[in-house]
């Protein structure tokens, strides 16, 4: 390809709506362009990206045996109906209806299509293993997209299901699913982990988020430098340590504290320290009202509590409900009296003694409460993980990073399959749901993780599996015919043998082609300058600072021998 042809309309400034440095440069390089909030279409260099990912994708799935199929992305409701997830996504979903008033949505994940396929098919357990996967776009209405393609409202997604007659079964699909993921994100040179993770909406019995490190990340991620336990913070455990409470529980005692409704103002008020209070936090889940009671210096993990509660919306509750809930106005909340439908008390709640909470009266807080004596509740795990705790696996010390998440699999279960009846005849002769797992990859979101991984000052520093191009050949000076003629016979020859390769052929100055060339990443520059003349030409790798000279006929090795080492993995 030539430069001169190529449709590549790079920018030199920032654009402002750009927060972070995949969503800037992936613009700056003419990889995309905004069309609406949440929404980009995708220019010739970032579809070549797009299609080297989908080609890594596909060779890994087919090398563990799966089949691509191609689904619609206009679905009927009557299938989420029956799944009963059609309210599940809630505002997310696009819905719309056709011109006979019949409800469709524009697929946010294709789980019942693909159980409705196979459903209709397979017979017997003799039909079984089975994995179908599809590359398409899918559509989710975010309240808040951001960061260009992390979180956008339309993207492209690699979901595979898996369909077995045993658990044993389902145990070896989703193994060969990890091991696909693990090749996939090394071809496409990432530095990631597989954690522990929550199965949200998806339902099932367990799951792994592949996860990319990364300070822009808006996953947390939990891990123990002991040992290899990694997880979401979501999905992150705590202890129900029993604490051996050796302080005498003392008389309840109410306290005016009318201008003190935060923890930083009541630790200031009462001269104490955040483990010695416990806040209570009021939710509208679904229907209920519940209240949920954590340490001072805590967060409430809204998915365990979802979780707990099976239920599809959690939201904090309004000024109006938690004055019905407690009588007081918002600060002033506490377990004693408070009228929910249920109280969940955290662990690390049920050991502190003589704790301060909210007495349910505005301007009034209780000192001196006590868990089983004075209040009782729902006890479990209800917060998020922090660094002072333990691992849950072998006590060892904690950390926690922030990361993107590019993959996620999913053991389902028996989930979908027994709200669809979609069964099978074992070797018994007996009627048995299928065993299904998820597998899902987002294209795109791998893409801007690469970047965000692998760039610096100058622009994007692809790895040579994804690069849009691998090479770019650069004659300085279009006038100089030698220098055009050997950039030719290169560019040719490369060509030749199979090699993307890119030749600047356009009348502008050299700097303005090396800027070019880094900001949109090409592994390999040849530069064919004023040393021609003694047959020398410069050759430079992008993750490199160093330049090296070379007779020309000695390029074409060095730029096979540079691929080959790269496809290593």
């Amino acid at each position: 390809m030539r430069v001169s042809n190529l449709f590549m309309p790079t920018l030199r400034e920032v654009p402002s709506e750009a927060e972070i440095s995949s969503h800037q440069l992936m613009l700056r390089a003419a990889l995309m362009k905004k069309l609406a909030s949440g929404v980009y279409n995708f220019l010739p260099l970032g579809l070549r990206v797009l299609r080297k990912i989908e080609e890594i994708v596909r060779e890994e799935m087919n090398r563990e045996g799966a089949q691509e199929i191609l689904c619609s992305a206009l679905l009927p409701s009557e299938l989420w109906k029956e799944s009963g997830r059609w309210e599940v996504f809630g505002p997310e979903m696009f819905k719309l209806y056709d011109r006979n008033g019949r409800e469709f949505c524009l697929g946010p994940t294709h789980e019942e299509i693909f159980t409705d396929i196979v459903r209709n098919e397979i017979k017997s357990y003799k039909d079984m293993p089975l994995n179908l996967y599809q590359i398409q776009t899918k559509y989710r209405d975010e309240r808040r997209p951001r960061f260009g393609v992390i979180r956008s409202r339309e993207f492209i997604m690699k979901d595979a299901y898996s369909f077995d007659a045993t658990w044993e079964g389902l145990d070896e699909s989703f193994d060969k699913m990890y091991r696909a993921y693990n090749r996939i994100f090394k071809r496409c040179g990432l530095d990631f982990k597989a954690v522990e993770a929550d199965t949200g909406a998806m339902g099932g019995t367990g799951s792994l988020e592949f996860m990319v490190k990364s300070d822009i990340g808006e996953a947390e991620i939990v891990f123990c430098d002991s040992c290899d336990y990694a997880a979401n913070i979501e999905a992150a455990l705590t202890f129900d340590i029993d604490v051996h409470k050796n302080e005498e529980f003392k008389d309840i005692e109410k306290v005016e504290t009318p201008d003190a409704r935060t923890i930083e103002e009541l630790i200031k008020f009462f001269n104490t320290t955040p483990d010695k209070f416990a806040k209570t936090l009021i939710y509208k889940a679904d229907d209920k009202v519940v209240a949920v009671m954590v340490r001072g210096d805590r967060d409430v993990n809204e998915t365990k509590v979802i979780n707990h509660l099976k239920c599809i919306n959690l939201e904090m509750a309004d000024a109006e409900i938690v004055k019905k809930a407690t009588g007081a106005e918002v600060g002033f909340a506490g377990p004693i009296g408070i009228e929910v439908d249920e109280l969940l008390i955290d662990y690390e709640v049920k050991n502190i003694v003589n704790m301060i909470v909210g007495a349910n009266d505005t301007g009034y807080h209780l000192i001196n409460v006590n868990y089983g004596r004075d209040f009782t509740g729902t006890v479990g795990d209800f917060r998020n993980v922090t660094e002072n705790d333990k691992c849950p696996r072998c006590e060892g010390k904690i950390t926690i990073n922030k990361g993107i998440e590019v993959g996620h699999i999913f053991k389902l279960g028996t989930k979908y399959s027994e709200m669809m009846k979609a069964t099978f005849i074992d070797e018994k002769g007996e009627e048995k749901p299928i065993i299904m797992g998820c597998y899902g990859i987002g294209i795109n979101r791998t893409m801007a993780a690469v970047i965000e991984q692998n760039h610096d000052e100058k622009g994007i520093i692809w790895p040579m599996s994804i690069a849009p191009f691998k090479v770019i050949v650069v004659p300085v000076v279009m006038k100089d015919e030698l220098q055009v003629k050997t950039a030719e016979e290169i560019y040719e020859k490369l060509n030749s043998m199979g090699i993307d390769v890119l030749i600047d052929d356009r009348d502008e100055r050299a700097g303005v082609k090396f800027n070019d060339a880094d900001l949109i990443g090409i592994p390999i520059r040849i530069t064919v300058g004023k040393k021609i003349k003694d047959g020398i030409v410069e050759f430079k790798l992008r993750n490199s600072p160093d330049t090296l000279e070379m007779k020309v006929e000695d390029v074409y090795n060095k730029v096979k021998e540079v691929i080959e080492e790269a496809n290593r993995y």
